[in-house]
């Protein structure tokens, strides 16, 4: 696969291709609509929630409808084939998952995004496979992206269908795979196995820890078809993050220091989305550090109910952001940001070319 193939399937894309995460309760349709734009690979946020009646499949369609919109009408929104200029994902560990043919595939019939992304089945509900043949069954088939975090996955995904395999290293800020490793033994051997095992149509997209144009120019140089971008997005303008919570992460230096990989980052908070095979990246805050010091989740659950009032409290935790999180340092418009990098990475490329 090549970046050119990349650029076939979605024709408005300008290399070194750029995509943002599909960030729940980061990205909004602005946001999405100015990468795509930009000459980005936009992604709305990833939805988990698709019982009956789902809000947030109703907020898909509606977001879905305002991106076409956004993006202006006739072919400025879809491309020749037909596929509106954007991508849509989904968790598929909610327990809801079985409900996706009834209540998500229409959606994704009705609008025909360019790209659906999965990620996260649980430990015993592995429903991607399945997903997969419905999604590549409708008359504009969205090309499929499946993120990983170790090449047993990577594998896995391959074998079900997936078109392009989001391999996602453990700097990544959010939630990940607990049993996973960082983004360059992982793009490079899941390479190895493409290469080796002849899978020539799968494309591969590197993410976790990339924030600027130099680190997309290494995913290039290990044979990245695509690199994603995460944390750099939820201090965009268009990002949905509190402003509370965009200053933190801008302020914050050393991400091996400020941020923490944990399954904590959810038991603090009661989360039960997730299953077995999932932790998280998030901010340290004080409740971190009593954490790290020793005490106990119930110690640090108590310190939070009755240390902090009802609106402090929240604020201490679930600032979700990547390892990367030193070499955030501006808010800026989505656009600018994917043409800044964009420009980065070349200028980074052509000055490490100088020299060897």
């Amino acid at each position: 696969m090549s970046a050119s193939q990349i650029q076939q399937w979605f024709p408005w894309v300008e290399a070194p291709v750029i995509a943002n995460a599909p960030m729940a309760h980061a990205v909004s349709a602005e946001l999405a609509a100015e990468v795509s734009k930009a000459g980005g690979l936009g992604f709305l946020a990833c939805i988990a929630d698709v019982s009956d009646n789902s809000p947030q499949v109703t907020k898909l369609d509606a977001d879905l409808t305002k991106i076409r919109q956004l993006l202006g009408d006739g072919d400025a929104a879809t491309t020749p084939s037909g596929h509106l200029r954007i991508g849509a994902g989904f968790l598929s560990c909610h327990s809801s998952i079985g409900n996706f043919a009834a209540t998500a595939l229409p959606v994704i019939q009705k609008h025909k995004p360019a790209a659906v992304w999965l990620f996260a089945p649980h430990e015993h509900i592995r429903p991607q496979k399945e997903i997969v043949r419905l999604l590549k069954g409708l008359e504009t088939a969205p090309k499929v992206f499946i993120q990983v975090g170790n090449v047993t996955a990577a594998e896995e995904a391959i074998k079900d269908g997936a078109d392009v395999i989001v391999c996602q290293g453990t700097d990544a800020g959010g939630h990940q795979f607990i049993r996973g490793m960082g983004v360059v033994p992982l793009l490079a051997e899941t390479r190895k196995l493409v290469d080796e095992k002849g899978y020539d149509e799968v494309s591969l997209f590197a993410a976790g820890g990339i924030s600027n144009g130099k680190g997309v120019a290494a995913m290039l140089t290990l044979e990245a078809d695509g690199v994603v971008l995460g944390t750099r997005f939820t201090v965009s303008e268009e990002s949905i993050v509190p402003e509370f919570r965009k200053k933190i992460i801008l302020n914050a230096t050393d991400g091996a220091i400020s941020t923490l990989k944990s399954p904590f980052n959810d038991q603090i908070s009661n989360s039960s989305l997730w299953g077995s095979l999932y932790d998280g990246r998030a901010v340290v805050g004080p409740i971190h550090e009593k954490f790290l010091a020793g005490a106990s989740l119930d110690d640090c659950q108590r310190s939070l109910r009755d240390e902090y009032s009802p609106e402090e409290g929240p604020t201490l935790i679930d600032t979700w952001a990547g390892a990367g999180i030193g070499l955030v340092t501006k808010a800026q418009p989505a656009g600018e940001i994917v043409r800044e990098v964009r420009e980065e990475a070349k200028q980074a490329i052509r000055k490490v070319a100088a020299r060897v």
